[in-house]
């Protein structure tokens, strides 16, 4: 190996290094599995490039039903024949983008978001080689792109929605439009996977984003879980202690 190739590899471990023991200090691991709820997982996908962290996004198929043409993690609801929120989301990535579940190493499981189907969307983090190759399935997925992952607390073009939940619950969804200028292309992400994306960079970098958000940035974790218990309890009505 080249003394280039040697450096870069150092490189890359690094950066995962300092990123894994950031993620595993936030792992929730079963903790809302048992919430009675239907249940859903998203694959996101990190990567290491040019010595930063990226982050692999798709966008969903024209032809599909719900939300067509979006931007989205891989992912879906559970089936019967998964163990567990991590199956289902390398299962989905599998079916979606053409990743084996042998190249990805799985991180954590972040704290869950309910999607506009009330479904349990669980976010499953995992590393996949820079070099990976995606093979979009037509049926679901028309595009696939990576984003620096700091472009997520440090964004050029952003702007905040209000939100207002089935139950009349206020909260704020972020929105960030991504220009791909090696394939002057440009993308919106919003919604869940926005809020996905954006509580993921709060964890590896632990700084301050150049916008608001809605957690406590000194205590991210109880503060993300409480965000998401208040929702589940406006959209349930159930009590708190539940979990």
């Amino acid at each position: 190996m080249a003394a280039a190739e040697r450096e870069g590899e150092w490189e890359r471990r690094g950066v995962k290094a300092a990123a894994r023991a950031r993620l595993r200090k936030h792992d929730v691991g079963g903790r809302f599995s048992r919430l009675p709820l239907p249940k859903a997982s998203v694959l996101l996908p990190l990567l290491v490039r040019g010595g930063q962290l990226g982050l692999l996004l798709t966008v969903r198929a024209a032809q599909l039903r719900r939300s067509p043409g979006e931007v989205c993690f891989p992912g879906g609801k559970s089936e019967a024949a998964d163990k567990d929120e991590i199956d289902t989301a390398l299962r989905e990535a599998k079916e979606e983008v053409g990743l084996q579940p042998e190249e990805v190493e799985v991180v954590c499981r972040l704290v869950p978001g309910l999607d506009k189907m009330n479904h349990l969307v669980t976010p499953v983090v995992g590393f996949i080689e820079d070099t990976f190759q995606a093979t979009p399935n037509p049926d679901e997925v028309s595009d696939v792109f990576v984003v620096p992952l700091e472009y997520f607390i440090k964004p050029l073009k952003y702007r905040t929605l209000p939100y207002k939940t089935s139950s009349g619950h206020l909260s704020r969804m972020h929105c960030f439009t991504y220009d791909d200028h090696e394939r002057n292309m440009s993308f919106k992400i919003w919604g869940l996977t926005a809020h996905f994306a954006v509580f993921l960079a709060l964890v590896i970098f632990g700084r301050r984003p150049t916008f608001e958000v809605d957690y406590d940035l000194d205590n991210l974790i109880p503060s993300s879980v409480q965000n998401f218990m208040n929702l589940y309890a406006s959209v349930y009505e159930r009590k708190k202690s539940n979990l």
